[in-house]
């Protein structure tokens, strides 16, 4: 389910029993504006909270849609964790993530001395070693507010070179007083030589007083790495790189690196450093494997995550505790058969192997209950969402947007008739029409989407939708139907559960239908009854409340 404008809150919901295609939630509704969800027909419902997903994506190969984190969800979280508002620039005063970052650093300073002096006794030469981005310097804003969580190299190079970077959050003090304290402060990150004097232009910029151009290691300009640095193939690892410059810095510089503090589980991992400090950072993850022989579970990032729908979740987790962008991202193409071009396989994947099921145990209880109301005289319908319900928008909603809605591209989609059908889905459709259920169609495109979106269907094989059964929302210069009046507590303003729940209300009461059964890929198009049964499709995409 899909409306051509920005995504916007809405009201939170649980669940109490609820059947989604196989699943079975537990929780609690609001009430719609007049206080009356449908009687016998209510269903409430909503999202899972619990997730077990591996950092490499690897889980999208389960069947299992509703156990993926929504990525728009994992956005609202992450926006929550920085005191985000929405604008895509953090808080830099106050937010769970600084006083994540606070905690850090005050265990580090506390046991800075007791460390200096160890080092001193046994006649070693401490060193500290720090990463760049969200080790030193903060990068929230250029990822979220300048990028969208889709990184750009010629942006983040803008960035670099403008110096445009606040400092961490307290890590100015804690490098500060280690440099003050004795300990050689080394930068040891992943951006290129070219970016190497801006850095530290930057580092010196924001307070900090210790980073030195000799002290300084940035990744090397061409093919060949420096004499130290040992490769198993032509390009360099992460690890392989940074491990083998601390091994450098330890071997060859005579320092020991009694601290190595970097924000990515790949700054760290490869030894050469008595003890390893992994920073919080849910905005992106930047993968390497281990050396070779080389095992360090210890240096892992989380497999299992709480996370609520609405985005608070972020007020309360750990920065760990929060479900990667990039994993998610990574997940999501496992899941669709993506190769990494955006681009669902059309055949095979675990999405489609998912549908098959839930579309398998639906068609034969539909087609039931369809021929049931017909000898009843109840003139049973089946009412179905458009976007990933009917239509599947997934390349859309991956090669062209990235992950971030653009109305004027799903526009273009729409009024062009790009959407293949979901998978299996003309079948059910079909089955559920031949066994005498009227198909009823309800979606948040808007009505100047209306008749594409109606060739768009029958193109792929839904000849059943009609014109005068197929409710789309009214724009912002009309009116909304007389049957939405008294419906929607900010009216004429509606939200999705008011607009589809009270025209599920009219088709029922007015129309005179039973509607048997409501599918969509969202919860708001099937929270508010009037309807026998809902049935979730499965969809980590995006999410509308």
């Amino acid at each position: 389910m899909r409306r051509p404008t920005l995504r916007s809150a809405g009201l939170a919901v649980t669940a109490a029993g609820s059947i989604i295609g196989s699943l079975v939630v537990a929780g609690a509704a609001p009430a719609l504006a007049d206080g009356d969800a449908g009687g016998r027909h209510d269903q409430t419902l909503a999202p899972r909270t619990q997730f077990v997903m591996a950092a490499d994506g690897s889980s999208g190969a389960r069947p299992d849609g509703g156990g993926i984190p929504n990525i728009d969800s994992v956005k609202k979280t992450i926006y929550s964790y920085y005191g985000d508002p929405g604008t895509g620039h953090a808080d830099r005063t106050s937010s769970p993530y600084i006083s994540e970052m606070r905690s850090i650093t005050t265990g580090l300073r506390t046991s800075l001395a007791r460390t200096y002096a160890a080092a001193e006794r046994q006649g070693k030469k401490p060193a500290i070693v720090l990463d760049a981005d969200d080790t030193t310097l903060w990068t929230y804003d250029m990822e979220v507010a300048d990028m969208k969580f889709v990184f750009d190299p010629v942006r983040q190079d803008y960035w670099v070179q403008n110096k445009l970077f606040p400092a961490t959050p307290s890590m100015v003090a804690l490098v500060n007083e280690a440099d003050a304290m004795g300990f050689t402060i080394f930068g040891l990150t992943g951006r290129g030589a070219s970016q190497k004097d801006a850095t530290i232009g930057n580092l010196k910029d924001v307070g900090y007083n210790a980073f030195t151009p000799d002290h300084y290691f940035t990744k090397w300009a061409g093919s060949t790495p420096p004499a130290y640095i040992t490769c198993a193939t032509v390009k360099c690892t992460t690890v392989e790189y940074k491990a083998g410059t601390r091994k450098h810095i330890e071997q060859d510089l005579g320092y020991d690196i009694v601290l190595n503090i970097g924000d990515q589980w790949s700054d760290l991992q490869g030894g050469h450093a008595d003890r390893n400090v992994k920073l919080p950072n849910p905005t992106y993850y930047l993968p390497s494997p281990d050396l070779p022989g080389m095992k360090e579970p210890s240096l892992t990032p989380r497999t299992h995550f709480t996370m609520k729908p609405d985005g608070s979740s972020g007020l309360t987790q750990s920065g760990e505790g929060i479900p990667n962008i990039d994993s998610v991202k990574k997940t999501i193409a496992t899941y669709y058969g993506d190769p990494g071009t955006g681009i669902a396989d059309k055949s095979s994947s675990p999405y489609i192997t998912e549908l098959a099921a839930l579309e398998r145990r639906n068609t034969q209880r539909l087609t039931s209950e369809c021929r049931q109301g017909v000898a009843r005289g109840t003139k049973p319908a089946v009412v179905f969402d458009a976007d990933d319900t009917t239509l599947w928008t997934y390349d859309m909603e991956v090669a062209d947007m990235k992950f971030v809605f653009n109305p004027t591209r799903q526009d273009y989609w729409v009024q062009n008739k790009l959407f293949p059908a979901t998978p299996g889905m003309p079948s059910l459709v079909k089955a559920v029409a031949d066994s005498g259920c009227t198909v009823i169609g309800l979606t948040g495109r808007n009505n100047g989407q209306k008749d594409a979106t109606l060739a768009n269907l029958h193109e792929q094989g839904y000849p059943q939708f009609t014109s005068d059964l197929y409710f789309t929302k009214w724009r912002s210069s009309e009116q909304p139907p007389v049957w939405m009046q008294g419906q929607c507590k900010a009216y004429p303003t509606c939200t999705t559960i008011e607009y589809k729940s009270a025209t599920r209300a009219h088709v029922e009461k007015d129309l005179g239908y039973d509607v048997v059964a409501n599918l969509g890929d969202q919860y708001s198009d099937l929270i508010g009854g009037h309807a026998d049964r809902a049935v979730k499709l499965p969809n980590p995409t995006y999410y509308l409340p």
